[in-house]
């Protein structure tokens, strides 16, 4: 080999040897192999060498007893994994019902409390009935008690808290799909959604109508009065924390024809026609001209505090 590789490499190439003695003083060169020479000199891994010396040797073949061990632990082993996934189906399968089970609890809760609200409503309702006719039965006997009870009454209609019986409007907007799971109402309606009719939509029409000349007003069967909020909750709508659902009625009683004049040019009615014709919402406004049009009396709130406004 060149003499430029044994100078690299360690050896000395004019004879230097393992155990040699120097010569005219020059050091001794001990034979230690450099990376470089065995870069140059040992072209395979040490551990390809030795698999392709097994490949030439052919493939061992186990022993008995190996082969059968090595089939017991893959028996072992598929019996695990079988038992891992049956125990995970099964407790999916306890989970669901267990949820299932909650969920028919709740239900039959809500459906209990609804039927005890409703129990305690009607009762509210019987004596609200009786203590205004032991009012009136006392107040109608002379011309004074006449005139508060004609004070009083106006006041009712005012403050919803009286049943009212007339003519007037009703304006009927029917969802086209059933509604997502939506958190608050403000939420943008976008193309898709269908979540369509949205609380806004409702209190802009009842405002439209108060502006129109509408006396008194109900959102499917409640009462509007003081206090009295439409909100969105989830994909219900609430008016004064009782749900509505599709097809919403807005029943409005006055004059039907002032109604429906004002009506029409109202910003609740555009805004009913434009989702009429962008989402198919059903829209309905329709007289009536005879007294037909009873609203119900609304709930009464206890005031605490209250001033009259203006004064000083």
């Amino acid at each position: 080999m060149a003499e430029p590789f044994f100078a690299l490499s360690g050896y000395d190439s004019q004879g230097d040897s393992p155990g040699s003695e120097p010569e005219n003083g020059r050091p001794q060169k001990f034979p230690v192999p450099s990376l470089l020479r065995s870069l140059l000199s040992e072209h395979l891994d040490p551990g390809y060498a030795a698999a392709a010396a097994r490949r030439e040797q052919g493939p061992a073949t186990p022993a008995p007893g190996a082969r059968l061990a090595g089939w017991a632990w893959q028996a072992v082993a598929a019996v695990l994994v079988t038992t891992v996934f049956a125990v995970a189906v099964d407790q999916a399968r306890s989970g669901a019902s267990g949820e299932h089970a909650a969920q028919q609890m709740l239900a039959a809760n809500v459906r209990s409390e609804e039927a005890a609200t409703s129990r305690l409503a009607d009762k509210r309702d019987t004596y609200a009935n009786r203590v205004d006719d032991l009012r009136r039965h006392r107040l109608a006997d002379d011309s004074q008690g006449q005139r508060v009870l004609a004070g009083l009454d106006e006041l009712g209609v005012v403050a919803a808290s009286t049943r009212v019986s007339g003519p007037g409007l009703i304006v009927t907007v029917t969802d086209p799909g059933v509604g997502r799971n939506l958190s608050d109402a403000s939420k943008q309606r976008v193309s898709g959604s269908q979540q369509i009719i949205l609380d806004r939509d409702l209190q802009l029409v009842v405002n439209s109508l108060w502006a129109s000349g509408a006396e008194a007003i109900a959102v499917g069967d409640v009462r509007i009065g003081p206090n009295v909020t439409i909100r969105q909750a989830g994909g219900a709508i609430l008016v004064d924390n009782k749900p509505i659902s599709s097809p919403y009625t807005v029943q409005a009683i006055g004059s039907p024809d002032a109604l429906r004049d004002a009506f029409d040019r109202s910003p609740g009615l555009y805004r009913l026609r434009l989702l009429e014709m962008s989402y198919g919402v059903g829209v309905r406004v329709d007289g009536r001209r005879s007294a037909d049009l009873t609203l119900p009396a609304g709930s009464v709130r206890d005031i605490r505090f209250a001033a009259q406004v203006g004064a000083s």
